[in-house]
């Protein structure tokens, strides 16, 4: 990738990286109930990293 970075493919990067992040701890009691030990990568949607999938960004 080129070391200068467009704005627009910035912005694009920006946008899948957080897609990967986990999901916040308090959606797992309101999605799955009090008592359950679910892990939040679970409820993410997009599970990409920088050495499997590429964006097409």
């Amino acid at each position: 990738m080129a070391r200068f970075k467009h704005p627009s493919r910035k912005k694009r990067l920006t946008k899948a990286g957080n897609q990967t992040k986990w999901a916040p701890f308090w959606l797992i009691p309101k999605i799955f109930g009090k008592g359950r030990r679910v892990h939040p990568a679970r409820i993410t949607v997009v599970k990409r990293s920088w050495r499997r999938q590429k964006t097409k960004a």
